[in-house]
């Protein structure tokens, strides 16, 4: 019989649908209508979350990143107007053919909240490229920067470290030759020829014509591209080419792509453009792109003086000379630490009037940020919301300390700019990624001074027409400069770095921008950054003295010594639910006693707890320590530049060869419906499953038996959370699943291991209980209470 209506059991039984278990159900046979509520609050927050990582975020582009960009490139820069053709010249004088190739075409109109070209293209009399610095480290430098003439512009910063690889495209890399389509189809002439590169060390130089790569013909710069994806890092290769008309066969080995820092995305203009903004009473609006008759963002400017550590260009216009000059520095000794990873920029303007003219400039900043792992990285805001792949972060100076504030590039495709800032006291302007940062300020940063008149965050390039695709649209930031009287043959200059590279602590803290203020500020861990700084310590320390240089294992490791630190109360946790689980028969008896009597039951279950020296709360503080601990790391390995391209195992295997990002044991994207490659992303990735897997198989083993409908229902609901769980951490960074998988094995092995201290005192309940039951039997009720619980327990 049924305990609480007298029905026979059968019957309710009888009465259930088949196939479902009869914890789904009330007393009556009806479904509890806590599960459904439960189930339909769970999948509409499931639904609601990914359709916001859809809108928020979207998979990644299917393409190879050298045949991206070549087919970037292939699209004209105006539909309205095509590229001039003219000739072309690098920087040692070798005539090359017309240019109509997207780096060097003239960008394509845009909205005024861009960075919009000149209105229209004239011809100009040649093209010259420029390198400073090296790609290979042992030469001493940091970067290879490659540099044009059209603009006195900036098109590219590759960093020569190999800790620093491209983790996208994992062709061979022989260098950015910038090649360029033979008119008579003939294959590619070189343009440009950076120091350490494969190309650089095989003997190509600018002019060469490049006629086949590893067997394949080339007859344009498509099949230059093409050829290359084919080929894998430390391939040799046979590459033939045509010099001065004579045939050449030279052999590279090649190597894996740098990452670059800065570069052109398609057409998108370059960096570092400058051009008058005030000329006398005349002053640029916002709007406007250049004085009439004035054309100093396209135009080709003239090489002063140049070798591998400077660059100097010159151009004349309304009777104004215009010096842009580039210097790069070697590094220290040791290359992990100290600066390096910038440029000196300065900006001269000398009157060559007889007669005084007022000026000011406007300068573009940097732009094309690397944006790796858009689709699944968590980048932390300064404020409530997120942040992007490419924010603005701008520093302001307030009573001698340094206030930092960030626009996002979502903001930013969305048009939502605010107002320019206007004669403030900058720190350092920047163009901030995950791992990676551009910033600008005075070589000799005065704190409080005002070196720049105004500035504000631009768009560069289009908007991205997926919304999904807005949190890595490129940005740059805008300035202009105070105004200058300059008087016959006079001049005005402005010096800034133009910092380029990681955020690493110890490489941001060489950069000093007054008063003992660095570029550190760039690094920002949120509310648990005194939890991740000190983790991080530790997990240098495992790393640098320990593991041999895997991060995998110092994740172990750490994991390891805080479960250590933390066994003092998960012992008191498991003693806990030790004695929960003998007190679960004395608990059921209190409540069949007083089910109708609320304020009895808490009483007695107080009374209960105080005799046996039970705290209900116990097991959560080991939660509640843990909580911080999670999320500190969480930041640590968003945040941390040391653990991308930290591989678990080793950089030859891709299967988790990041531990800043997703393991990705296989590419899912051909053969996933859409909608599941919008929520999980293009990869099936193991180490979550795993890591719910032991959730699930810790949370049977561990968790006391259920002795009644409600406890039954609080376990599903505990067992869907962690599926929950596991759908929303899919794309979480592989190192933190090793962390809970580590934690999670500790947790289990240490739960094996623990006596069972409890069961002493298992006789003084079992006596209670005795007696509460003679007692219930002389009138109180509790003993038919007790029986009915027991029946359904059978049941």
């Amino acid at each position: 019989m049924d305990g609480s209506r007298g029905v026979p059991a059968r019957r309710v039984l009888a009465s259930r649908p088949a196939g479902l278990h009869a914890t789904y159900f009330d007393k009556d046979g009806s479904v509890d209508k806590r599960l459904i509520a439960f189930m339909l609050i769970s999948l509409a927050i499931l639904q609601g979350y990914f359709l916001l990582l859809s809108w928020w975020q979207g998979p990644p582009p299917e393409q190879p990143a050298a045949v991206a960009e070549a087919e970037a490139d292939k699209k004209p820069a105006d539909a309205q107007a095509p590229p001039a053709e003219q000739p072309a010249q690098n920087a040692e004088g070798t005539a090359s053919q017309p240019v109509t190739e997207g780096e060097s075409a003239p960008p394509p109109a845009s909205e005024p909240a861009a960075a919009p070209p000149p209105p229209e293209v004239r011809p100009v009399e040649a093209e010259q490229w420029v390198t400073l610095g090296s790609v290979d480290p042992d030469e001493g430098y940091r970067l290879l920067v490659t540099l044009t003439n059209r603009g006195a512009a900036l098109a590219r910063a590759e960093l020569s470290s190999p800790q620093f690889r491209d983790l996208e495209d994992r062709s061979g890399y022989l260098g950015h030759l910038l090649p360029e389509g033979d008119i008579n189809g003939r294959g590619c002439r070189v343009r440009v020829v950076g120091r350490g590169t494969p190309a650089a060390l095989a003997g190509i130089q600018p002019g060469d014509l490049i006629t086949e790569i590893a067997g394949s013909e080339i007859d344009g710069r498509i099949r230059f591209e093409e050829a290359l994806a084919r080929t894998r890092p430390d391939d040799t290769i046979e590459i033939k080419l045509l010099r001065h008309d004579e045939p050449l066969t030279v052999t590279a080995t090649l190597m894996r792509r740098p990452l670059e820092v800065i570069r052109p995305e398609g057409a998108d203009p370059l960096s570092m453009l400058a051009t008058l903004a005030i000329f006398d009473r005349d002053k640029l609006r916002e709007e406007e792109t250049e004085f009439s008759g004035v054309d100093l963002l396209h135009a080709t400017w003239q090489v002063k003086s140049a070798d591998e550590s400077h660059v100097s260009f010159s151009h004349v216009t309304k009777g104004l000379e215009f010096i842009k000059t580039y210097r790069l520095a070697k590094a220290a000794e040791n290359l992990a630490e100290g600066p390096g990873y910038n440029l000196t920029f300065e900006i001269e303007i000398k009157n060559l009037d007889a007669q005084a003219h007022k000026v000011a400039y406007r300068l573009d900043g940097p732009n094309g940020l690397p944006d790796e792992g858009w689709w699944y990285a968590t980048k932390i805001g300064r404020d409530w919301g997120g942040a992007g792949m490419r924010d603005i972060v701008v520093t302001l100076w307030q009573n001698g300390r340094l206030y930092p504030s960030m626009v996002t590039c979502r903001s930013i495709a969305k048009g939502d700019l605010g107002s320019p800032w206007r004669d403030q006291p900058f720190g350092f302007l920047a163009v901030d990624a995950q791992y990676f940062s551009t910033a600008l300020f005075p070589l000799q940063p005065e704190p409080g001074t005002v070196w720049c008149e105004t500035a504000q965050p631009i768009r560069v390039g289009p908007v991205p027409e997926d919304k999904a695709q807005w949190n890595r649209t490129n940005t740059s930031f805008r300035l202009q400069s105070p105004t200058h009287e300059l008087a016959p043959q006079g001049s005005m200059k402005q010096a800034f770095t133009l910092f380029a590279g990681p955020k690493q602590r110890v490489v941001l803290e060489s950069y000093d921008v007054g008063n003992g203020y660095t570029l550190s500020d760039l690094v920002y861990f949120g509310w648990f950054g005194w939890v991740s700084r000190p983790m991080l310590r530790i997990l240098y320390f495992f790393h640098d003295y320990v593991t041999f240089g895997n991060y995998g294992l110092a994740i172990v490791l750490l994991t390891v010594l805080v479960r250590s630190c933390m066994f003092p109360l998960s012992r008191k946790q498991a003693v806990s639910a030790q004695k929960m689980q003998l007190l679960q028969p004395e608990l059921k008896k209190i409540q069949e006693k007083y089910k109708n009597n609320t304020e009895a039951k808490t009483k007695a279950t107080q009374e209960l707890f105080a005799k046996h020296n039970y705290n209900p709360l116990g097991g959560c503080l080991l939660v509640f320590i843990q909580l911080p601990i999670f999320v500190g790391l969480y930041r640590s390995l968003a945040v941390n530049v040391e653990l991308r391209q930290a591989p678990l195992i080793s950089e030859n295997i891709r299967w988790a060869s990041n531990l800043a990002a997703p393991d990705m044991l296989f590419r899912w994207s051909e053969f996933m419906p859409q909608f599941v490659i919008g929520w999980l992303g293009p990869y099936f990735n193991l180490l979550p499953v795993i890591t719910i897997a032991l959730f699930l198989w810790q949370q049977k083993m561990f968790m006391p038996p259920a002795t009644d409908d409600q406890t039954r229902m609080q376990m599903k609901m505990m067992q869907y959370m962690m599926v929950f769980m596991g759908v929303m951490f899919f794309k979480v960074p592989s190192g933190l699943c090793i962390y809970f998988i580590a934690s999670s094995l500790w947790g289990i092995a240490e739960r094996k291991l623990l006596p069972k201290t409890m069961k002493p005192a298992a006789a003084p309940v079992a006596a209670e209980t005795k007696s509460d039951h003679a007692a219930g039997s002389n009138g109180s009720g509790g003993s038919g209470g007790t029986r009915r619980s027991k029946q359904r327990g059978s049941r």
